[in-house]
């Protein structure tokens, strides 16, 4: 796919961009920042209400058409001035056209004033690719969702409740399409009760559409040349449709903010980390003595996307989990990671043709092919085969990533304990080993792997275990010329620390976890197909055996298990009906066990979707705006596998 998604830019002579798409500005020629102050801040009376958030509350701003980010950036100045700490910001924006990095910092450049926040923005500006994008600022204060696609079919897919509206986007004589029935339907739909609207427009029918869809307009004056615009307030909420097995489970503003997080590996560290980063005191237990001891201890993980040309869920998922992981890897030390790119060789005729189709599905910027020759250029060593490049990938050091996320401020190690039981006593989780107490909170979230089911409540998860063995080779001279991972039916990653990790095997059935000699040649046959060359090189005298096996923990899906648990007993008998015809949808509600959450069945692709997967844990407690589309989300959610129960019931 050729970059047909990124915005095509003019400049005018004072430097200001305009949009080829449109033929239209994207503020303002004459005072950008005053217009965006008055229409959309003013407009939504933001200064006093962010001055009336209490710590620990959550204000959802939404926009029509991010452009620029000049909207984002002077809200979030408003909100760093005005709002009380402890008080948060989530930005929700959708962008058909999203501009390029280097055309952001340009147009930005106009705003010297705003370079505090600029700085930051630009900084975590990085994989921006279609679908649901998730920056995070300010230690996790400000928190930025992109929705890169259009924003008909975008905003249909998002669960929010905005507090307030920024109707921006082109002017409805440039932008037809988007000034429609169906947008002003969505903005009722995801508003929260008592939602403001601002829009530099005046248009009529905007200001009909939008009363008609249950907002109470008004024209005001407007901003410089500009005589009126409209604001307004949501006055008519629209009604939730959302199965009652998916629905948000009841907030509980009175608990006290304090969190159990049992296993300490990379799904447990990120939900540790994004629960502190929202106020929430963190105890994360861990039956070894340290962090990431198991599956997410390897030396070398890489960020590698499988990926569908069908746009599955699962390859939404970790196109959005890719880019907020890769935003991460400015905060590790230098040493732990490496962008340095991902090759995924062609090595079949059935693998060509998947390339192929995934070419022609996903920008180039994300990833592209690469003949052979191209191919080891790109690596640094011989490759039998072209392939597809992925430009913005590579590898780094779990164990690092865990470190950094479990020592934000606000998490607490209990190391050495591992939890065996499970329970509700005065609105509270007791957690306790040996019938011991460990620790006590009002949520408990599980993140430990196939351990999750052991249970009562829990014994129900499908889960499953699959052993893997990575093989570690000294480096020599000549394999130091490798740049970058290079797949195929195995991966090979550039040296690091004077070594390269290879693998991984997949052993089905295997209990144990003593390295295997028959599992480590497979990783050198896995290697030899790779490169032959490099093949030889790391194994001129037969290498000893290094290495190490854990678990990957999965689901029959294949996807994650992020959300909260129901009881699985009264789940089955309160939508008993759907056992008779699956196509009803009870008016009843979903029988949750209170603050109890599950983040785990990643596999193999942990690094791209549990710090993802952690953020939506973080907001399907918190009630806050779904950093994936809903059915991506619900798609993942536990939930799915207790229908799949009754339905299956109902066919035999």
């Amino acid at each position: 796919m050729t970059d047909t998604y990124h915005a095509r830019l003019a400049w005018d002579s004072r430097g200001q961009p305009l949009s080829c798409h449109f033929d239209d500005v994207y503020f303002s020629r004459e005072n950008g920042l005053g217009e965006t102050r008055h229409v959309f801040l003013a407009g939504n009376r933001l200064e006093e209400r962010f001055a009336r958030l209490q710590p620990g509350e959550c204000f959802v701003i939404g926009e029509t058409g991010f452009g620029t980010g000049l909207n984002f950036l002077c809200a979030w100045q408003l909100f760093e001035q005005k709002a009380p700490p402890g008080a948060r910001l989530q930005f929700v924006s959708v962008e058909k056209y999203p501009l390029t990095r280097a055309d952001l910092q340009q147009a930005l450049q106009l705003w010297p004033e705003l370079s505090r926040w600029t700085g930051p923005l630009l900084e975590r500006y990085l994989a921006i690719h279609p679908g649901y994008q998730r920056l995070v600022f300010a230690g996790g204060r400000i928190s930025l969702t992109l929705l890169i696609g259009d924003v008909l079919d975008e905003l249909p897919r998002l669960d929010a409740r905005v507090n307030a509206w920024f109707l921006d986007g082109f002017a409805p004589a440039k932008n037809p399409g988007m000034w429609t029935d169906a947008l002003f339907s969505q903005l009722a739909r995801l508003s929260a009760p008592g939602a403001t609207l601002g829009t530099f427009t005046s248009a009529g029918f905007v200001r009909r559409g939008l009363q008609a869809a249950g907002f109470d307009m008004q024209r005001v004056p407007g901003h410089g040349r500009k005589r009126e615009i409209l604001q307004g307030q949501l006055s008519q909420p629209a009604p939730e449709t959302i199965a009652p097995w998916y629905a948000r489970p009841p907030a509980r503003p009175d608990i006290p903010r304090e969190a159990i997080v049992v296993g300490a590996g990379l799904a447990g560290c990120a939900t540790a980390a994004s629960l502190a980063a929202r106020g929430w005191r963190v105890r994360l237990v861990e039956r070894h003595a340290y962090i990431a001891r198991e599956g997410s201890g390897n030396p070398q993980g890489v960020l590698y996307l499988k990926l569908s040309a069908h746009h599955t869920a699962l390859s939404q998922l970790v196109v959005s989990g890719f880019g907020f992981s890769r935003r991460l890897l400015p905060d590790l030390s230098g040493q732990d990671y490496s962008a340095c790119g991902v090759l995924q060789l062609a090595f079949d005729a059935r693998e060509t043709k998947r390339q192929q189709q995934l070419a022609a599905a996903f920008p180039a910027d994300l990833l592209h092919p690469l003949d052979q020759t191209q191919a080891s250029q790109q690596a640094g060593i011989p490759v039998p085969a072209g392939g597809l490049f992925f430009p913005e990938a590579g590898w780094l050091h779990p164990p690092a990533l865990c470190q950094w996320l479990a020592c934000q401020p606000g998490i607490e190690l209990l190391g050495h304990h591992e939890p065996l039981e499970l329970i509700r006593q005065h609105q509270h989780w007791q957690v306790l080993e040996h019938g011991q107490l460990l620790a006590e909170a009002p949520v408990v979230v599980l993140a430990a792997a196939e351990h999750c089911n052991r249970f009562s409540q829990t014994r129900w998860l499908p889960l499953k275990r699959i052993r893997g063995q990575i093989t570690t080779l000294a480096a020599t001279p000549a394999s130091q010329h490798l740049g970058t991972v290079v797949c195929a039916e195995g991966y090979v990653a550039p040296a690091w620390q004077g070594q390269h990790t290879l693998g991984a095997s997949f052993a089905f059935d295997a209990m144990d976890l003593q390295p295997s000699l028959t599992e480590q040649q497979d990783n050198l046959s896995r290697l030899e197909a790779i490169s032959p060359a490099l093949h030889q090189t790391l194994t001129a005298e037969p290498p000893p055996l290094r290495g190490r096996a854990a678990f990957r923990c999965t689901s029959p899906d294949y996807l994650p298990l992020v959300g909260p648990l129901a009881d699985a007993a009264t789940f089955a008998e309160t939508y008993a009906a759907l056992a008779k015809d699956a196509r009803q949808q009870p008016d009843l509600t979903c029988p949750w066990l209170d603050g109890l959450y599950v983040n785990t069945a990643h596999g193999s692709r942990g690094l791209l979707t549990a710090p993802l997967a952690a953020e939506l844990l973080a907001a399907w407690l918190d009630d806050e705006p779904l950093p994936l589309p809903r059915a991506v989300a619900e798609a993942c959610h536990p939930n799915r596998f207790l229908l799949r129960q009754l339905i299956r019931a109902r066919q035999n």
